[in-house]
């Protein structure tokens, strides 16, 4: 005999065990009734994309953590030879991929095109809780258009999407990346600094605003630009009341301007939609990490369990320009699926999920009636029923109930050799205890009933 393996799973993936599946499923339902309600479309993509695609879209920390496939055969030989031995990675998310089919397709798509995509990517985190190498993604994109109605409408999908899922005491943080890069500019900061003074402030909910100024300081910015930045970001009040303070530091520039009007026209079509204002915040810090945003921005925190942002997204509408060379604006969100379950998980909310859709259990009296107990679950499942079939025969029926118990299988029928002379089974019901001997052809309508 060989010598046993180690079994392990690779670090940073995990398995998911039945009932753990049936949550997840039940999720995804939920999630992609949402979608269907606003229109959107589902797309798959590869989970392999050319490395080129990838690389240089969300920043140099993130191009660190894609997974790059070596090459194959002959071309890895080349590619050892010229120093380029990756051609293909893992898709990082699914912005960039959509980003890369709008490309491709645009003469095939209608614009505008809304669509949603829930499936895996990959990423080379380090290890630790709550961060996993390979987690789905859920996400919603309006492409081929700049209207701020569009983002709005994001904004309106992801919150049917937390009611839907009856998430608790949850805010949608709203910012517009003109006026976080206006406020920016007026503290003292220039535009080569912009994303440096981005990380930082991108902070905020992890080290507070001490912790964000430690962090310019140590980035080398003068302490009255730190003052200047900390107070324009840190002005807090209603989306109008904000505005309003903003307006005379900001709303003379092209960027700063233009930022404010969509904001407003944002916060209207909000109201507009029906989306109570006690759930939407006007964050003038919120920032985004990555590079590719150019308009509204938001994210979605739920307070209690703290645990960060459960979805966030924002307007890009240059990035599936580098692809198709024109023009195509674009806006969209991730919903965070994986700590939505976790959320879920912890309050308890989808319990019922993990019961098992099996309705009855079939069990098998004996090898001689084996052939009839196949038959009768064939009958049920024909009926829509659900069904369930024990095979072995060498297990005493007391055993195969203690099986169907242990699955939560509400029913069992029997059917022994005297119950199949006379056309008749005897139906089960575990929750209950209780027993019935009825005619077969009785068996299809009780099932629903009882």
């Amino acid at each position: 005999m060989s010598p046993k393996l180690t079994v392990r799973s690779a670090a940073g993936t995990r398995d998911f065990l039945p009932e753990e599946m049936a949550l997840r499923n039940r999720v995804k339902a939920i999630i992609e009734e949402s979608f269907s309600a606003f229109g959107f479309l589902p797309l798959e993509t590869p989970s392999l994309e050319r490395l080129e695609i990838l690389t240089d879209k969300y920043g140099d920390g993130a191009d660190r953590l894609i997974f790059k496939i070596l090459k194959r055969g002959d071309e890895l030989e080349r590619g050892k030879e010229s120093g380029e031995l990756c051609d293909l990675a893992l898709r990082y998310d699914l912005t960039v991929p959509l980003a890369r089919v709008v490309a491709m397709n645009r003469g095939k798509l209608i614009f505008p095109f809304k669509r949603y995509q829930i499936q895996p990517v990959w990423r080379a985190e380090r290890q630790q809780r709550g961060r996993y190498r390979e987690f789905v993604q859920c996400d919603a994109d309006i492409v081929g258009t700049a209207s701020v109605s569009a983002d709005a409408e994001i904004i309106a999908l992801t919150d049917d999407i937390l009611k839907r899922l009856g998430m608790p005491g949850y805010k949608i943080c709203v910012n517009h990346r003109m006026l976080l890069q206006s406020l920016i500019t007026t503290a003292g900061i220039g535009e080569d600094r912009f994303s440096e003074a981005c990380i930082a402030v991108d902070k905020l909910d992890k080290i507070g605003w001490d912790g964000v100024q430690t962090e310019l300081d140590k980035r080398n910015f003068s302490a009255e630009t730190i003052d200047k930045l900390v107070e324009y970001l840190d002005i807090t009040g209603d989306p109008d009341e904000i505005l309003e303070k903003i307006e005379p530091l900001i709303g003379d520039t092209e960027n700063g301007g233009r930022g404010i009007t969509e904001t407003r026209q944002l916060f209207y079509d909000l109201s507009s939609m029906g989306i109570p204002a006690d759930r939407l915040q006007l964050n003038l810090y919120l920032a985004r990490g990555l590079d590719y945003y150019t308009g509204p921005i938001f994210e979605t925190i739920i307070e209690e369990p703290r645990i960060g942002s459960i979805t966030g997204g924002g307007r890009y509408d240059n990035l599936i320009g580098m692809f198709s060379g024109e023009h195509i604006p674009a806006t969209g969100t991730t919903i965070g699926i994986e700590r939505i379950f976790d959320v879920i998980r912890e309050l308890h909310l989808f319990d019922d999920a993990t019961e098992t859709p099996v309705k009855v259990m079939v069990a098998v009296f004996s090898e001689e009636t084996r052939s009839e107990s196949l038959k009768i679950a064939a009958e049920l499942r024909g009926a829509g029923i659900p069904t369930d079939v024990y095979f072995d025969t060498k297990k005493k029926l007391g055993k195969q109930f203690a099986y169907a118990d242990r699955r939560k299988i509400p029913f069992v029928v029997v059917a022994g050799p005297d119950e199949i002379d006379r056309g008749e089974v005897t139906l089960k019901n575990l929750t209950t205890g209780e027993q019935q001997t009825i005619g077969r052809k009785q068996l299809i309508s009780l099932i629903p009933k009882v």
